[in-house]
Order: structure tokens, then sequence, then C-alpha cells
């Protein structure tokens, strides 16, 4: 299974990053909605180079042109709420694709807040078979949610490829990931940036805190 840190290479996603954690920044909704939304989309750029493409011919004003484009069916798939953002931002590059979601919130099962469970509820997907599966997740804590995510989807087919990208990582949440796929071939982990450590009760650290809130409003 292939892993790649994206901060280990300067690139303006270290600018975008360096904004969805100012606290101060974060209090522009827009403003982190967005920068989600742009990381995707270079995230997206950096998959795309990855791609298998074909030869197309396409007629100009003038004479055909020979050009390049994706041969591979791709499937966006994202967790709700937090992933809208990124997903957009996905399809903003994959403007082609197919599209599922699943529901996934997790819970914590002890008083002291400690213990997290994961739970899925609903799902919409196409068919996979065959196709290439990019599931993105903002955050990966554990890695518990993202599992439980790819496992629902692979019901309704087995994919050529699955890719799943997040904005932060957690280490403990790559390797729970890597324990989980890392003996497939076909699976990729694309990761703007890995944190060293959760804390207690399980977020990232340094982190940026909560992304469905701080995107959407807070919850109860």
């Amino acid at each position: 299974m292939k892993v790649v840190n994206m901060s280990e290479t300067p690139s303006v996603i270290n600018q975008y990053l360096s904004e969805l954690r100012d606290v101060n920044i974060q209090q522009n909704r827009m403003r982190f909605r967005r920068n989600l939304e742009r990381i995707g989309e270079l995230q997206a750029y950096e998959i795309s180079r990855s791609l298998n493409y074909k030869e197309t011919t396409v007629q100009t004003p003038l004479a055909p042109c020979q050009c390049q484009c994706l041969a591979e069916e791709i499937v966006l798939a994202t967790i709700f709420r937090a992933g809208l953002p990124l997903h957009q931002g996905f399809l903003n590059v994959f403007d082609k694709a197919e599209n599922a979601f699943v529901s996934a919130y997790r819970y914590y099962k002890d008083k002291e807040c400690r213990e997290v469970g994961v739970h899925v509820e609903y799902m919409a997907s196409p068919d996979l078979t065959g196709k290439t599966l990019i599931v993105v997740d903002p955050m990966l804590a554990k890695g518990y949610s993202l599992e439980l995510a790819v496992d629902a989807f692979l019901k309704n087919g087995t994919p050529r490829r699955i890719i799943m990208a997040s904005v932060i990582a957690a280490q403990e949440g790559v390797d729970h990931i890597v324990s989980r796929f890392g003996n497939r071939e076909d699976t990729e982990l694309w990761c703007a940036v890995i944190d060293p450590v959760l804390n207690e009760h399980s977020y990232i650290v340094p982190g940026l805190g909560d992304a469905g809130d701080l995107a959407y409003g807070g919850k109860l």
C-alpha cells in the first residue's frame, strides 16, 4: 500500500493548511470551507498524474488535435458532513465522476470521553466494479470511520483501484489504515499532512479541531 505525505514537498497546500489551523482565520466558515476545497483540488491534480489516459482526437476550428483524456471511470466518495467541501474540490477536477456518500459519525462509549466508537448509517453509491474509487475524508484520526466507510462502499462492487485522501491525518490513523489495507497493491492513502499524536479524546494534535463544526457550525 502506498502512503503519500504531501507536506514533505513544498507547495501552496502548506499555505492552505496553515490557514485551516489558524484559530483566527477559522472564525470565517466560508474561508475554512474554501481552503478544504482548494486542498481537494490540489490533491486531485496530484492524484490525476498517476491515472491512466488514452489518446483522443478532437476537432478544433482549425484542425484535428490529439489529446489525452482519462481512461478510468472514477467514483468520488465522502463521509457526511465534514467531507463535503473536500469532496467538492475533488469534483471540481474530476467533473465527470460518479459520486457516493455515507454517513458515519463517532461517539464516545464512556463517560470520560476517551473510548471512541463509529456508527455508519446511510449509504448511496453506484456500482464500483472495475472503477477507481476515491474516498475523501478531511480528518483521519484513529482511522475507524474511514475504514468502515470503505468497507461500506465495497458492498457495491470491487473497484480496480482504491485511493483514500485526507487533509490532516494522525500517525496512529495512518498506521491503522495500513494495517487494514496494507496487503492490497491497488490501494493508496494521500495525506496533505501527517500529525504525530492524538489526545485523550482522540483529536489530532496539533490538528485543527472539529472540521465539521468549523465548516458548518456546531451541533447538539
